[in-house]
């Protein structure tokens, strides 16, 4: 970590999934840029203050759209509440780690919370709707493979 802070970085672009790079950004006090497709627990939604009411905005993995029926509404909710549950075990070794480096108590959220940029791998045109803050920008298509020319057959 010391040969970190010599280096003098101006900052740290990372995938803040398993927070060590959220941990090293708060420690070398240098704003962090996160590249990611999607976070698990609606961490993302949280850590950026964005709205995300479970009967508007589809948790990951549920395969609804942004126009749902009253039942998937109840199983969005459901699920949403069930991410509070097992998303604390999931998470709680690595705020262990940053409580131990930083030297304070703090949360993965928290740290989430401290990102300068989040560049969303999402593809607008292919993903739901959803309300974003002004620090979360799309950069669609970066997946996406380069694809033969169709035959004229």
């Amino acid at each position: 970590m010391q040969e970190l802070r010599e280096s003098k970085f101006d900052v740290v672009l990372t995938d803040p999934i398993l927070i060590c790079g959220p941990v090293i950004a708060e420690y070398l006090s240098v704003p962090s840029v996160y590249f990611l497709r999607g976070f698990p627990c609606g961490m993302d939604f949280e850590a950026t203050q964005c709205p995300h009411p479970p009967s508007y905005a589809p948790r990951l993995f549920l395969n609804n759209s942004d126009h749902m029926t009253f039942i998937q509404r109840v199983k969005n909710l459901l699920v949403s509440i069930l991410e509070l549950i097992y998303c604390q075990p999931l998470f709680s070794p690595f705020e262990e780690l940053a409580c131990e480096i930083l030297q304070k108590k703090v949360t993965a959220t928290d740290l989430l919370s401290h990102a300068s940029v989040w560049l969303m791998r999402y593809d607008f045109v292919l993903e739901f709707p959803r309300p974003v803050m002004p620090n979360m920008v799309f950069i669609g298509g970066i997946n996406c493979d380069q694809k033969k020319k169709l035959s004229q057959v």
